[in-house]
C-alpha cells in the first residue's frame, strides 16, 4: 500500500512539473521509478538473477 502511495505521489509531482515547466522529460519519471522498483524486487529474491527473470516471464 505504501508503494502505491509513493508511486501516486511521484506521478502527481512529475505531472505538475511537466505542465508547469513544459518539459516532457518529467513524464518519464513515473515509468523509471516503477522499473527501478521492479528491478530492486527481483534483486531481493534469493535465487540467481537470470533464473528469477526467466521464471517471472515464464509465468505468462
Amino acid at each position: 500500500m505504501l508503494a502505491l502511495l509513493v508511486f501516486m505521489a511521484i506521478t502527481g509531482v512529475s505531472l505538475i512539473l511537466a505542465l508547469r515547466k513544459k518539459k516532457t522529460i518529467f513524464l518519464m519519471v513515473p515509468f523509471l521509478s516503477i522499473f527501478v522498483y521492479f528491478l530492486i524486487q527481483v534483486i531481493m529474491v534469493p535465487a540467481p538473477f537470470f533464473e528469477t527473470v526467466r521464471f517471472i516471464f515464464s509465468l505468462s
